[in-house]
């Protein structure tokens, strides 16, 4: 029988499973992404630009195909930019990608990569925050540990001995919001101030600065998922923590407190 993980338990299969569901949902629309324009023949989709969290390019009256004034925020003269586009058209796999891209970026063709003279369904940037958001679910498989709440799980992707500071200070939480403001601090201001002066980023920048975004929700979302008080029958007690710290529960409460 194997000795138990630095959690106290026997046992991580939930975790690799969680690790590898983020990892291949993700994986395969960043592969998807590039293999697709690839695929469809040369010149098939043109520049867009559309608007986030809409669908602009459904249908051939979607409103990306039609003629908005050049130069805004939003949206362009889509018959001056390569004539019309309409995802519902393509093949069921096809369609997916572009449609969950229409739904998802704005799709600005400035801020977009072309492969064989078809734009890519996602901007530069959340083609770092789907490579980020993979490589987070791949290293929480790896390192990612089940230790009843969600900040304790986010910490084991750390040695015990790292974090221990955090556990004899109760620095925990603190600890895991500075992590996240981090990580999505260089989308934040290469976004932000792109937003609010003439600063204009690059490709190769919205990638970098995407990473670690996408990183930190995979992260994030891999400790959420696998923190699950019942895998220790509820005894807060059992839960091996670094530092020699220790969960307790309030009588008949299922609340954690120190």
């Amino acid at each position: 029988m194997q000795p138990p993980f630095r959690n106290g338990l026997d046992d991580r299969g939930r975790e690799v499973k969680i690790g590898r569901w983020v990892l291949g949902i993700a994986g395969f629309y960043c592969i998807s992404m590039f293999l697709v324009p690839f695929l469809m023949p040369a010149g098939t989709v043109p520049e867009l630009s559309g608007r986030a969290n809409m669908f602009d390019y459904s249908s051939q009256d979607s409103w990306g195909n039609n003629a908005h004034a050049e130069g805004g925020e939003i949206g362009h003269n889509q018959s001056a930019h390569g004539g019309t586009f309409a995802w519902s058209e393509l093949n069921p796999y096809y369609a997916f990608v572009y449609a969950f891209g229409d739904l998802n970026c704005h799709q600005k063709h400035e801020r977009s990569w072309t492969i064989n003279d078809n734009q890519m369904p996602v901007c530069a940037r959340d083609v770092g925050i789907f490579l980020g958001l993979a490589l987070g679910g791949w290293w929480f498989s790896r390192r990612g540990l089940n230790r009843w709440t969600i900040r304790d799980s986010f910490l084991t992707l750390f040695p015990d001995n790292r974090v221990a500071p955090l556990y004899a200070n109760d620095r925990r939480l603190s600890a895991m919001f500075g992590l996240g403001l981090l990580f999505c601090l260089p989308v934040a201001l290469d976004g932000g101030i792109q937003a609010i002066t003439a600063y204009e980023s690059s490709n190769p920048v919205r990638i970098l600065t995407g990473v670690p975004f996408g990183f930190i929700i995979g992260w994030y979302f891999g400790a959420s998922m696998s923190s699950r008080p019942e895998k220790f029958d509820y005894d807060a007690g059992r839960v091996h923590l670094p530092a020699g710290a220790h969960l307790s529960l309030p009588a008949n409460t299922s609340d954690e407190s120190e």
